[in-house]
């Protein structure tokens, strides 16, 4: 290839403002995760679905630019006659890589929208899908009024009630279910004549979420203070346990 079309790419490239964020995947926890990734809008999943992760290792991953997806851990997996299975957030593949597969709720989940040309990302943490980690994300670069950390330190499984506590082989409860799912009512689930921001407002069970990580969406309506973001081209750290 010669210089002048080596060039030509390069400029290309430039113009077309494309760039690789990276996000850093860390684990705090006291003991292993897998986390696991989905791309979104039916675009190529990252060249990592879902790996193990030990107790106070990282991982970075590149995320093209725009992508929007999801990072979450799973927990307690294990392989048995060769399937790869988890107690909480199994995404069904079978594997360790998830291949395009979401998280089996309950599933704390980092979001994020990474923007073309440095434009504005968006992330947020959710709890729409119920509860299995403690998580943040911290943006590293970029610039805005609400690009700052976003945190769920607490665990929620500690103030899970029963009805949509999910409970491991030894009792204890590692996983909390939203009431949508737990109960499958539409004042849950804000779907029927509850499908609209008005006429949905937070219910008891969304509000354990809710007071327990403040910046977490709790319920699909949670938008005022739970969506954050950056321009700028960031890069962000995601923590579980942190």
């Amino acid at each position: 290839m010669n210089t002048q079309v080596i060039f030509s790419l390069i400029l290309a490239f430039l113009v077309s403002g494309a760039h690789l964020a990276t996000v850093e995947i860390k684990n705090n926890c006291p003991y292993t995760i897998w986390p696991g990734t989905l791309t979104g809008d039916a675009k190529p999943q990252l060249s990592s679905t879902g790996f193990e992760l030990r107790s106070g290792a990282t991982n970075t991953l590149n995320l093209p630019s725009p992508w929007s997806g999801r990072i979450w851990a799973r927990t307690q997996c294990s392989s048995d006659s060769g399937k790869f299975t988890c107690a909480t957030a199994d995404c069904g593949s079978g594997q360790l890589s998830c291949n395009g597969n979401g998280a089996a709720p309950p599933a704390s989940l980092a979001e994020f929208t990474i923007a073309a040309n440095n434009g504005q990302d968006f992330f947020d943490l959710s709890l729409v899908d119920g509860f299995n980690l403690p998580l943040s994300v911290a943006p590293r670069g970029g610039s805005g009024s609400n690009c700052t950390p976003t945190t769920c330190k607490a665990n929620v499984n500690s103030v899970c009630p029963s009805e949509l506590a999910v409970k491991g082989s030894d009792g204890s409860v590692i996983a909390c279910k939203s009431a949508c799912a737990a109960l499958n009512q539409p004042q849950y689930c804000c779907t029927g004549a509850f499908g609209t921001a008005e006429t949905c407002p937070p219910t008891k069970y969304s509000m354990i979420f809710k007071n327990q990580c403040p910046e977490a969406y709790s319920y699909a309506y949670d938008d005022p203070t739970s969506t954050f973001s950056c321009t700028g081209g960031a890069n962000y750290v995601v923590t579980f346990c942190p």
